[in-house]
């Protein structure tokens, strides 16, 4: 299956997308009702007189089936992969299935029997790591064949009939001359307790998965009936505004507010503080999985944003940055570049003497590349934003994190409250990119929620806090070292990756077959909270192994397509989808000059992802990604169009912090913290997208979110190198004299 992007008005997309949503409406509580209900106020509970068959599963008088979906909705199609993945065994009419967010509270209260060891009841909430279908298809799946079984039960009960003669089909049971919906038996189907619980489909007697379905999230978000948690509105709400020290994790405000107490719409003026030291560790800060703790900060709260945010700005403030005010990029390269001879590092994988093989070797045989990465934002379209309101014991919370159970235990924590009075309330996530689990913002807002005693609330964080204060992807630099052999081909290679966060990157080349390996990783003394990325290890560590990999193909006089096919050749998978892309991207290196084309393949999230990028180079040195095509091999994959826009998505990501990207610290402090400091990819940009599966079937399954991220960016340098005969080794790619003559 392919899929190539095509010209579209805007007026053409908006009609298209809204007409392609089919019967699914999504709702936050009365899903069932046709609408979607837009009181944020409101817990997830069925129509009056719906059925609650399972908890993954409600259905109505009407028919309507209400498939509950505890994973966060941010842009991957979550909604409608739950949906698709339970009715595939429950067999129901799709166009009369709702969806909506699984109630946080009765999750984290309650177990399900079936899953004893889990988080909760809906077995977790948890949403990254491109792990809703990958890991969760398993209990989701079942569940769908549970219900479908206890329906069946229920007909077979009442027809006098064995529940193998009742079958189902769109909603409907039947067994000779009887026949029934769904919604008859639902009742009876409640009280049925099966003796053992049934298993669920293998991929080969899929009817419904691998088909195309329109996402169920994207009407609403084309005629703006999503919610935000930056659209909620309740009674009395009030706005604040955050303002944290620059220096993250530097000491406390000296500032004189005063001035602006008597401004209008101004309630109140709140310092928070850091608890306790930041103690420093061997190679990290101590910082409670970074961005859990409460920082050095100060809040405005107003009857608007535009008010607290105003005042929060003319408010005169000394800060005391701390011991790493003096930290720059400079810096923490040099920190980086430094440890690339220690060979002594933390092991990350050592097969045979590669050491020994290349300090053995003629120097004329060995080659080696450094490779440094800067920090990167995630960038989400919405900064964090969290509703709170403490009242009479009970805390509320809309939010749109990817883990709400890790949120709440911060507020737990910080509100000296148990978690069975924490209540979240899900809303719509504009990206998530894990640093939108909303830890960093979660204790902030829970304290001003405290000192406003009763009064709801929305915390708020600007661009440039948001992008200076989130975490971050790690900065790190990679020295890659190889040895050739007399068919020019590697006989040894070594890997010393430093960075902030110590990412385990090499093993990548574990692939290809290079008989002798040696892999170690250090720790840089940063101060960034950084946590991972779209595409984490993937993204950091692909743009320099998978250059590296055109450096050895090329000093031994190979074609670098054909390199990486001979060189896996052990993996059956690896050659599918090199092969797919040899057959599919027309791959040459003797394009004119200022035009070149670049391969790269990464596997990561347990899907294989090769791409080939075209790139046009003008004489001044002037960029442009002419065409991006891509082969994916998850193993299976259950909705291949939001596969498709998944891939299509992280190219975009991965162009923009290719060509354009990287976080500035100077000072100690994020200095390019909005887009005109840090522009991203245009529409007037975009290149041809041209996606392609090539699937290996068997156990195999992997995530689609995330893997298209990590080959973007070494098949554009690699592109850039047949264009220009220059090599871009750091990032962003923009920053070098790419002209050419």
């Amino acid at each position: 299956m392919a899929h190539v992007s095509s010209g579209m008005t805007r007026r053409g997309f908006i009609i298209t997308t809204a007409a392609a949503g089919g019967g699914l409406i999504l709702g936050w509580s009365s899903a069932a009702t046709g609408r979607v209900n837009k009181d944020p106020s409101l817990s997830p509970t069925p129509k009056a007189g719906g059925v609650e068959i399972d908890h993954w599963v409600t259905i109505d008088p009407s028919g309507f089936v209400t498939v509950v979906q505890p994973h966060a909705e941010m842009g991957q199609g979550a909604f409608t992969s739950v949906a698709m993945m339970l009715n595939e065994e429950l067999h129901a009419d799709w166009n009369m299935i709702r969806v909506q967010y699984a109630e946080f509270n009765r999750h984290i209260n309650n177990k399900d029997p079936r899953h004893p060891d889990a988080e909760g009841l809906w077995v977790t909430m948890s949403s990254g790591g491109s792990n809703v279908v990958k890991r969760r298809h398993p209990h989701i799946m079942q569940a769908g064949a549970s219900v479908r079984e206890r329906l069946k039960e229920a007909a077979a009960q009442a027809w006098g009939v064995a529940r193998d003669q009742v079958t189902t089909k769109d909603s409907i049971l039947s067994s000779g001359n009887n026949r029934a919906t769904y919604a008859e038996f639902a009742s009876a189907a409640a009280q049925i307790t099966l003796a053992e619980e049934p298993g669920y489909k293998s991929p080969d007697e899929w009817t419904f998965l691998g088909t195309d379905v329109a996402r169920v999230d994207i009407p609403l978000k084309v005629n703006g009936d999503a919610m935000y948690a930056a659209d909620v509105r309740l009674p009395g709400m009030v706005y604040a505004a955050v303002v944290n020290n620059p220096v993250q994790w530097g000491g406390k405000p000296t500032y004189d507010a005063s001035g602006i107490l008597d401004r209008p719409g101004v309630i109140a003026v709140i310092e928070m503080s850091l608890p306790g030291d930041v103690e420093r560790e061997e190679g990290k800060m101590n910082r409670g999985f970074h961005d859990m703790a409460m920082k050095n900060s100060l809040a405005v709260v107003a009857d608007s944003y535009y008010r607290a945010k105003t005042a929060l700005e003319l408010i005169p403030i000394s800060w005391d940055y701390g011991p790493d005010a003096n930290v720059s990029n400079a810096s923490l390269y040099a920190q980086a570049t430094a440890k690339l001879c220690d060979h002594g590092g933390r092991d990350r994988g050592n097969e045979g003497d590669a050491l020994g093989v290349i300090a053995g070797a003629p120097s004329s045989s060995v080659i080696t590349a450094d490779y440094t990465r800067p920090y990167e934002s995630h960038l989400r379209p919405e900064p964090i934003v969290h509703v709170a309101l403490l009242k009479d014991g009970r805390y509320d919370a809309w939010i749109g994190a990817q883990h709400p159970p890790r949120v709440a235990v911060q507020v737990a924590d910080q509100l000296g409250m148990e978690n069975k009075d924490i209540h979240m309330h899900r809303t719509f996530l504009a990206g998530g990119f894990s640093s939108s689990s909303g830890t960093y913002i979660a204790r902030q807002a829970a304290e001003i929620a405290r000192q406003l005693n009763g009064t709801p609330v929305q915390v708020r964080y600007s661009r440039e806090e948001d992008t200076m204060h989130g975490t971050l992807r790690t900065l790190g630099a990679i020295r890659l070292t190889a040895a050739l052999g007399s068919d020019g081909l590697p006989t040894a290679l070594t890997s010393v990756v430093a960075s902030d966060g110590s990412q385990s990157i090499a093993n990548q080349f574990n692939s290809y077959n290079i008989p002798n390996r040696h892999y170690v990783s250090h720790n840089l003394e940063g101060h960034i909270a950084t946590t991972s990325h779209r595409n984490p290890t993937g993204g950091f560590g692909g743009f320099s192994n998978e250059q590296f990999v055109d450096e050895m193909a090329l000093a031994g006089d190979w074609d670098p397509l054909e390199w990486r096919i001979h060189m896996s050749k052990d993996h059956d998978d690896w050659q599918l989808v090199l092969n797919t892309l040899k057959d599919k991207a027309g791959f040459r290196t003797d394009l004119p000059k200022g035009t070149g084309m670049g391969v790269a393949i990464v596997e990561s999230h347990g899907t294989l992802c090769g791409m080939c990028a075209t790139v046009s180079v003008t004489r001044r040195g002037a960029v442009r990604v002419e065409k991006v095509l891509t082969i994916l091999d998850p193993g299976h994959v259950i909705d291949p169009m939001v596969g498709v826009e998944q891939a299509e998505g992280s190219i975009v990501w991965g162009i923009s912090h290719s060509l354009m990207g990287g976080i500035e610290v100077l000072n100690g402090r994020v200095v390019n913290n909005n887009f005109d400091k840090m522009p991203i990819l245009r529409i007037g940009d975009m290149p041809e997208l041209e996606t392609h599966y090539a699937l290996s079937r068997g156990d195999k399954w992997g995530g689609l979110g995330e893997p298209a991220v990590a080959p973007v960016q070494p098949a554009i340098a690699n592109a850039i190198f047949f264009a220009t005969g220059k090599r871009v080794r750091t990032g962003p790619m923009m920053q070098h004299d790419l002209s050419w003559s």
